[in-house]
């Protein structure tokens, strides 16, 4: 886990998201509200939903950001994280103190694919993660009917 998040308030304009994601050299930020995550907004966010579509760099993140926040708990294990994001299709994972759910604790870390490559050193584990969330996250994608 990483435990220094970058955040930002659900109305922070996106042009700000974006400077604070070049400032830290992060893919992501949390919105945070009373220290607690409510959405999460990534720099495909910002690609795709933000310039792709002509918005407007003041649109608030809030506008733009995944919500409600899949969140683990501090306690868990690395192998519990992993399996949380592959069930959920994402790569970052907000952690939490006090609970599972975005409304049980206060923001404490982040684990990423990039977290899981760093401490475990383990490249065939995490292309084997990284291909399992993509799967999750795009199953029409990967189990489409074909021909027939």
């Amino acid at each position: 886990m990483t435990a220094s998040v970058v955040t930002a308030e659900p109305a922070t304009p996106v042009q700000e998201v974006a400077a604070l994601m070049r400032e830290r050299n992060v893919g992501s930020v949390v919105l945070v509200r009373d220290g607690e995550p409510v959405g999460i907004v990534t720099d495909r966010d910002l690609a795709i939903g933000v310039l792709a579509d002509g918005r407007h760099g003041d649109d608030h993140a809030s506008d733009h950001a995944s919500a409600p926040v899949v969140t683990g708990d501090a306690a868990m294990d690395v192998t519990a994280a992993a399996e949380l994001m592959v069930r959920h299709g994402i790569r970052r994972l907000p952690i939490v103190g006090g609970g599972t759910s975005a409304a049980g604790g206060r923001l404490t870390g982040i684990v990423t694919l990039d977290d899981i490559a760093a401490r475990t050193g383990d490249a065939a584990l995490v292309a084997q993660l990284a291909s399992r969330i993509t799967r999750a996250a795009l199953p029409d994608f990967y189990f489409h009917q074909r021909g027939g």
